[in-house]
């Protein structure tokens, strides 16, 4: 089997600014395109910056926006991942990330998990998403792509892997905390999210790609280091931190059959007794975080509450 060159695209998107962000893209998928690249990933919003805030409205895009599907038509046979504002026909905004292949918008996940902590504060200008499926790619492969914070949940990579995914992806814009401490917090976070992908890649015997952003939002400072963990739990690529590029990888598209081979850790699995702990937790009122109704709420729209 021929190696897929990945690329992963560390930008800098200038905040609020579309139009020269949606350009930069088109010029990095073109550069990717050239040198070889089956698969470009782009970080979260990296179509327009993080800390929107009230600027989200004003540079949402609807999935059939032609300027998305302007950038589609630039990835005749490759695929890429963006990340921008999706306004849903509601008006909702979303966080997404959408699956370009072949000149069309194959796919789109809206981000599940909006943090509300630290220098949070996602909820209050973005709607939830709630669906979480792999996608089949051009590439022969089955993508789960995921978006910053939902890899901070373990249910996001354990469902993913369970609906088939070979490959998880996640597109980030994971920020440090102030300038003072850029550096030291940086490089904590760094080796937060390094400890995360190589787990997630060995547990489910996936390539784990994490594809942050650089560059600053106003006084917020974000520091790349983006990855390509093999399904053994190896770096095949770490990018430098706070420098943008385009980085390069050949990944061997077989070391998923050989790692499920020997390791067989998904075929093993077995979600019953975990949905039917969760189950219980939710519908029988057992101390839990997550509020009773609401999960009960959340199990009856797939047939699984039981009634008492």
């Amino acid at each position: 089997m021929k190696p897929l060159r990945v690329a992963l695209a560390q930008l800098a998107p200038r905040l609020g600014v579309l139009e020269e962000n949606l350009a930069r893209h088109t010029t990095l998928l073109a550069e990717a395109r050239d040198a070889g690249a089956g698969l470009v990933v782009f970080p979260e919003l990296g179509l327009t910056g993080y800390q929107l805030q009230d600027l989200a409205a004003e540079v949402a895009m609807r999935r059939d926006d032609r300027r998305l599907l302007d950038l589609a038509a630039e990835t005749k046979d490759c695929s890429a991942i963006v990340s921008f504002v999706e306004e849903a026909d509601d008006h909702r905004l979303f966080i997404a990330a959408a699956l370009l292949e072949d000149g069309e918008v194959r796919f789109l996940h809206r981000k599940l998990f909006l943090p509300t902590y630290g220098l949070f504060d996602e909820r209050r200008f973005f709607a939830a998403g709630d669906r979480l499926r792999t996608v089949e790619s051009r590439l022969g492969l089955r993508l789960g792509i995921a978006i910053c914070e939902d890899f901070w949940h373990l249910a996001v990579p354990e469902t993913l892997a369970l609906d088939g995914a070979q490959v998880l992806i996640n597109v980030s814009s994971s920020p440090g905390r102030d300038l003072a401490a850029i550096h030291e917090v940086g490089l904590g976070t760094a080796v937060s999210w390094q400890t995360l992908m190589r787990t997630y890649a060995q547990l489910t015997t996936s390539f784990a790609i994490f594809c942050n952003r650089v560059g600053m939002d106003e006084t917020i400072s974000f520091w790349g280091g983006s990855e390509v963990i093999s399904p053994s739990g190896e770096a095949l690529l770490s990018a430098p931190l706070f420098d943008e590029g385009l980085y390069f990888v050949d990944v061997e598209l077989g070391d998923v059959r050989r790692e499920r081979i020997g390791l067989p850790l998904l075929r093993d699995e077995r979600p019953e007794p975990h949905l039917s702990e969760v189950r219980a937790l939710l519908v029988d009122g057992v101390e839990s975080p997550v509020d009773e109704k609401a999960g009960q709420r959340r199990l009856g729209e797939v047939g699984l509450v039981v009634s008492q």
